[in-house]
């Protein structure tokens, strides 16, 4: 049986889920939110499954200078919180 995907705090991750990721901008780092689009995972040269999330950002991030661009990302499973889930209908 295959486990589900879940943040620290217990929520289950899936497509449309709004998830707060760390993201660099220079030398320091920035809270940034974004969509899931796709739950995949990868197995390294040692035989480790790892998970990654496809995620677009929405554009809403912290400090004060904006994000250039919104092009979808892949990130690592880790270290992320989600927010709440996009609605069907948008």
């Amino acid at each position: 049986m295959a486990r589900k995907l879940t943040d620290f705090t217990g929520q289950d991750v899936r497509e449309g889920a709004v998830i707060v990721y760390s993201t660099r901008q220079a030398n320091s780092v920035r809270m940034s939110e974004g969509v899931v689009r796709q739950v995949a995972s990868y197995r390294d040269p040692k035989g480790r499954t790892h998970k990654t999330l496809t995620v677009q950002p929405t554009g809403r991030d912290s400090g004060d200078i904006q994000r250039k661009t919104r092009n979808v990302v892949e990130i690592a499973a880790e270290h992320f919180a989600v927010v709440g889930y996009q609605s069907p209908t948008a």
